[in-house]
């Protein structure tokens, strides 16, 4: 199979040196890249500003913005198989992007912001044939919030998990599939967990298969 996969954080800048972010290590998207390569797949990896070891045999398209992201994400996703999408991506972005430094000052400073590309939501438009797993982060109704969202951007599969799974080795997900079905995990490290979504992704894909052989 083909895996496009997205990891880690973006940013947003406010000027030159300043940017909106958030804590993400991009853990949960390598691990899921090495362990669809362990199976032999194929692994187109969009990833935002990490510092953390890479997978060798993956292909590594390095981005920082939404923007960015978002046209990484459309150019390759004709040919993926499979979408992952770990990554943080940044819901708000500001309105304007200041060319200096914006100087320090006594007086309140009031950022206005705008959406960024919902790029998962844009890729369920493009689907065709391939397989849609998202991640939802959520702070409180974990399960409720994660269904809508998967109902929402029409996908096949989402991972609830909560903050608690930033910057850490392990997660306590939710595997939530469109057919209804709900599966609790955990906590486990996330490497145990990329590997029980590719095995899902395979599983979901083969028996995709065999019922167009039956039609």
């Amino acid at each position: 199979m083909r895996f496009l996969i997205t990891a880690g954080p973006t940013r947003e800048y406010l000027d030159p040196v300043r940017f909106i972010s958030n804590p993400s290590s991009g853990q949960m998207g390598l691990a899921l890249a090495r362990a669809a390569l362990g199976r032999g797949h194929k692994v187109t990896l969009i990833l935002g500003p990490v510092h953390a070891r890479l997978p060798q045999k993956a292909r590594i398209i390095h981005v920082q913005t939404t923007d960015q992201m978002a046209r990484a994400c459309f150019k390759h996703f004709p040919r993926a198989d499979c979408l992952l999408m770990a990554a943080a991506v940044c819901d708000y972005q500001p309105t304007k992007l200041r060319t200096t430094k914006i100087k320090k000052s006594s007086a309140p400073l009031t950022l206005k912001l705008k959406s960024t590309t919902d790029i998962l939501a844009q890729l369920a438009r493009r689907k065709r044939r391939q397989l849609l797993i998202g991640f939802a982060l959520e702070t409180n109704d974990l399960q409720a919030n994660a269904l809508a969202k998967l109902k929402k951007k029409k996908l096949d599969y989402i991972i609830a998990n909560t903050p608690a799974s930033l910057a850490s080795e392990h997660i306590k997900p939710v595997i939530i599939s469109a057919d209804g079905s709900v599966e609790r995990l955990g906590p486990l490290a996330k490497l145990s967990l990329a590997r029980r979504i590719i095995r899902l992704a395979e599983d979901h894909t083969l028996l995709g298969d065999r019922r167009g052989l039956h039609k």
